[in-house]
């Protein structure tokens, strides 16, 4: 039977995200029809599911990503308190001061990988608040080197003794009478200097402290310096917040015009995500019979990291490996009638699929970051792979979809 599909939902996540596949959710729900159960073991940004066309039913999200999954928790439980939480200006120092606070969560994320139920509120306002305002896709990143100690020729206090550093470094500098605050002599000299000199300067402005004139003055084309540049380059442009704005937006994520009322637009969002179950843990967890084939007919999401060495290592938990892994699983159920597939990668990831069976459908991504370098082609890379048991249609884009009788 077909039926007409209902408008394509315009809900979406209050927050960028790389690899987003809200532009192919057209090509998606037709191939899988109105089923009675959906799990998407890489949630990301959810785009897929928050488009579904129809009504939801049962739906299992998972995500490595703790601060993620934390996020969709909490929104779906505590809106308002995350909203309070990431109403806040794009502020610089409020942006590296909360990423440091960010990481130091570890007894968070020990409790978001072990209790289903666990979430955090501030957590949940604080990362989304950041990633709208963050340059770049490092945000809450927690890597091996990042976690791991310094074990290279041993630094700072656990230098060893006698070496003039670290531990053994006991007395004071004590040449002439000490440096800097520890200076025990005064500068006497013209009623003293900067602010202890009793007259101010007043010639051009003044100088020191007493100067009033800003400097206006740039380098290397840059109007101002430091914080106060147009643009930064090499690693500064990392400290700067994100203040741009994309498609009549100022600002991205939750810092954009549309996100001015982000309790309501929380709302929003936990309505729909009312009955989702939210997991954060490996990716293969909920793809047992359990949250699958036995609830009934399950369309099957998979989005993993991209295994091709050409592309930017954006997430957060990344590895080249797994989109391999992820079709070795499709190759062992893309029989299963109650099963339909659907495996996103890069042109020619995925090719031995085509050879038994799946489809294969390219479509043009947005592009994010890399849309502003002309030479970046990948945009036009992206693939989707259906499995043998998705339904067929004769345009990806047709406004029908097949109803399970």
């Amino acid at each position: 039977m077909i039926v007409s599909t209902a408008p394509r939902s315009n809900i979406k996540a209050p927050f960028p995200w790389f690899g987003g596949k809200r532009r192919a959710a057209h090509i998606v729900w037709p191939r899988f029809g109105n089923v009675p159960n959906y799990v998407e073991p890489f949630a990301g940004s959810l785009a897929v599911m928050l488009a579904r066309p129809h009504e939801a039913k049962n739906e299992t999200v998972n995500d490595l990503d703790c601060y993620l999954a934390n996020f969709w928790r909490a929104l779906q439980q505590a809106p308002a308190e995350v909203a309070a939480h990431a109403d806040w200006p794009v502020n610089e120092a409020d942006l590296h001061a909360r990423h440091q606070w960010l990481h130091a969560q570890a007894e968070f994320r020990e409790k978001m990988h072990t209790d289903p139920d666990h979430y955090d509120a501030r957590v949940a306002g604080w990362w989304v608040w950041g990633i709208s305002a963050w340059i770049g896709d490092n945000w809450c990143r927690t890597t091996k080197r990042e976690s791991m100690p310094n074990l290279k020729s041993i630094q700072g206090v656990h230098a060893f003794a006698g070496d003039g550093t670290g531990l053994d470094m006991r007395r004071p500098n004590l040449q002439a009478g000490g440096q800097g605050v520890h200076n025990k002599r005064l500068f006497l000299i013209k009623q003293g200097a900067g602010v202890h000199r009793k007259r101010p300067d007043i010639r051009k402005g003044g100088r020191g402290v007493a100067r009033q004139l800003l400097d206006i003055s740039g380098n290397s084309g840059a109007c101002g310096r430091g914080v106060n540049a147009k643009y930064s380059c090499g690693a500064g442009s990392r400290k700067l917040p994100d203040v741009s704005g994309h498609h009549g937006n100022s600002g991205r994520g939750t810092h954009a015009k549309y996100c001015s009322a982000l309790e309501d637009y929380f709302e929003a969002l936990a309505v729909r995500l009312r009955r989702v179950r939210v997991c954060c843990g490996d990716w293969a967890r909920i793809l047992g019979p359990s949250p699958t084939v036995h609830i009934g007919v399950t369309a099957v999401f998979l989005d993993p990291p991209y295994g091709v060495s050409d592309r930017d290592k954006v997430y957060n938990h990344d590895s080249l490996d797994l989109a391999g892994d992820v079709r070795a699983w499709c190759q062992d159920h893309e029989v299963e009638p109650k099963l339909r597939i659907a495996l996103c990668g890069y042109a020619g990831e995925h090719d031995e699929l085509e050879a038994r069976g799946w489809d294969v459908v390219a479509w043009k991504a947005g592009g994010g970051y890399a849309a502003r370098n002309p030479d970046n082609q990948n945009a036009h890379r992206e693939r989707l792979w259906f499995s043998p048991t998705c339904p067929k249609v004769d345009r990806p884009e047709q406004a029908e979809m097949w109803v399970d009788g």
